[in-house]
């Protein structure tokens, strides 16, 4: 299922477009064909050729490209969503053995608006590690870190608990540059064995099992919204 960057008009995405580049018609017949009423959506006619923006939680499991397709042939997240969901696009990646919530929308302006840093929405991951770290060695990352010329904005990070040499740890940042995560834990001298992200935001993945997906509320998503800057 690809994933195209697609254009918005009064906050709204144009259906007729998606539908011209599928290679049903031209935009112009299918604009003509909405107004006749012989186009649907979800059962419904519809009256308009623009749809409304939907947010999706997605559950992805670990050995999953985000992407439409893998060079390698490896499965992607397309491979994985349950049947049903429109044309939707993710919202930054997670790495192929990374796992956790995906947020998938059909709207391409909501997507960069939730991955830019400068937005400020906050991804949280929860990090199986081996080896020694101090609190802290955690807190300092506050601060900021740079590794071999790559600066990594403030993180918040606990030690949630250790057993013998193994560990869980929360790490919440809002820049999500790549495998920043693991990069930054690697250079404290762990082993990640298992990294899980938690939240994006106010949406966790709480309730959905891996491969399981969801729509968010529209009062949910329209609240959520008018909080971004």
């Amino acid at each position: 299922m690809p994933a195209p960057t697609q254009s918005r008009e009064d906050g709204k995405q144009r259906i007729a477009k998606l539908l011209a580049r599928a290679g049903i018609a031209s935009r112009r017949e299918i604009e003509r064909m909405i107004a006749e009423g012989r186009i649907a959506l979800h059962g419904e006619k519809l009256t308009t050729p623009a749809t409304a923006t939907r947010l999706f939680r997605f559950h992805k499991a670990q050995r999953t490209i985000t992407a439409a397709h893998d060079p390698k042939g490896r499965p992607t997240i397309y491979d994985r969503l349950p049947p049903g969901l429109p044309r939707v696009m993710p919202v930054g990646r997670l790495d192929f053995m990374t796992e956790g919530l995906l947020l998938l929308t059909n709207d391409g302006e909501l997507k960069r608006q939730l991955e830019l840093p400068s937005t400020g929405v906050v991804r949280t991951y929860r990090a199986r590690a081996f080896g020694t770290v101090t609190q802290g060695q955690l807190e300092a990352l506050a601060e900021g870190i740079t590794i071999e010329g790559v600066r990594y904005g403030s993180i918040n990070a606990n030690l949630e608990r250790r057993t013998g040499r193994n560990c869980w740890i929360e790490m919440s940042l809002t820049e999500g540059k790549n495998r920043e995560v693991r990069r930054v834990l690697e250079h404290l001298g762990l082993e990640v064995s298992r990294l899980i992200r938690t939240a994006y935001g106010p949406f966790t993945v709480a309730g959905l099992d891996p491969g399981d997906a969801d729509e968010v509320p529209a009062a949910e998503l329209a609240a959520f919204r008018s909080t971004l800057k």
